[in-house]
């Protein structure tokens, strides 16, 4: 892959990291040629308490989305390992979808087997509707946690804007914000 960003957080990317994570993106492409970039974002926590300090972040932008794998452990080329390996699951997947929407349904043969899989497409199974109530982060989280919700939305007083905060994996709180 040509064109990837490399960011390391708490870490120095020595030479021997940088050529693992470009073989690694290399790989990518032989699942699809739709990759328009990469960013590969490394990082340690060094706090003594957390049992997977080693965290790697990829994103890949290709046309009409993104493509994203978050993963930790202890053993930080195995992590990118691990990272690759779901952006392949994720790429499989992707390329599936756009063959199947540049063939018409007529040019798939007839399933004689009935053990084949259908191939799950997601969909909108139910629709909330609720009152948005101006509050800060902070007391969208204190709600957030009184629902025992993994996510909230609110307007946020501070910008007047829809914003929603999230749990995230580590135990701390995500604010999304349009801008």
């Amino acid at each position: 892959m040509n064109v990837y960003k490399l960011v390391g957080r708490n870490l120095e990317v020595t030479e021997a990291i940088r050529d693992h994570v470009q073989q690694r993106l290399a790989k990518l492409e032989r699942f699809s040629k739709h990759i328009v970039d990469a960013k590969v974002v490394l990082s340690v926590k060094n706090d003594g308490r957390v049992n997977a300090p080693h965290r790697v972040e990829m994103q890949l932008n290709v046309p009409h989305g993104v493509i994203r794998a978050e993963e930790a452990g202890t053993d930080m080329y195995a992590v990118i390992d691990t990272a690759v390996h779901v952006l392949e699951r994720q790429l499989k997947k992707f390329q599936t979808k756009l063959i199947s929407r540049e063939q018409r349904p007529d040019q798939f043969p007839a399933s004689s087997s009935q053990d084949e899989e259908e191939e799950f497409r997601p969909e909108i199974v139910r629709n909330k509707r609720f009152e948005v109530r101006p509050m800060t982060p902070e007391d969208a989280a204190l709600q957030m946690e009184a629902l025992h919700h993994d996510f909230y939305m609110f307007e946020n007083s501070r910008t007047e804007r829809i914003s929603v905060i999230y749990k995230r994996k580590d135990g701390n709180y995500g604010l999304l914000e349009p801008h």
